[in-house]
């Protein structure tokens, strides 16, 4: 049985003034900038990769039971300045999603709080990474 990789790693290059693309190994590109344009913001990015984490998570263990009606998942937060940096605080997940009418809606309606709280408490590594005191280095080559 093959055996996933614990290992992630992705490249940043800069495309012009304020425009970057981050592109991973498998030859995925996401263009993002300072927010002078449309493209994403890096901050939008963490807000989008926190969702984006919890709704895969969310998205598997409820659509085992149906198939949602309506799937959206809304990140909130508020950017300061303080003694601390520049950071984000106040994040917020609000899911909205929606399930048929029927047995199958009902199980998925039924397994969606436990879904959210696995995904909080456990499986999204976005989220627990961010919620979880995790060093970053740095290196000059």
């Amino acid at each position: 049985m093959a055996t996933e990789s614990t290992h992630r790693e992705l490249s940043i290059e800069r495309a012009a003034a304020g425009r970057f693309a981050a592109i991973n190994a498998r030859g995925g590109r996401v263009a993002f900038g300072t927010g002078n344009g449309d493209e994403f913001t890096p901050t939008e990015l963490l807000l989008a990769a926190i969702g984006g984490c919890t709704a895969i998570d969310v998205d598997i263990l409820t659509s085992r039971r149906s198939e949602p009606d309506s799937f959206e998942i809304v990140v909130d937060a508020d950017k300061v300045r303080d003694d601390g940096g520049n950071h984000l605080t106040n994040i917020e997940i609000t899911y909205k999603i929606s399930f048929p009418a029927g047995a199958e809606g009902d199980k998925a309606r039924a397994v969606l709080p436990e879904a959210v709280r696995q995904s909080h408490e456990r499986l999204c590594t976005v989220g627990r990474t961010v919620e979880l005191p995790t060093p970053i280095a740095t290196h000059i080559d």
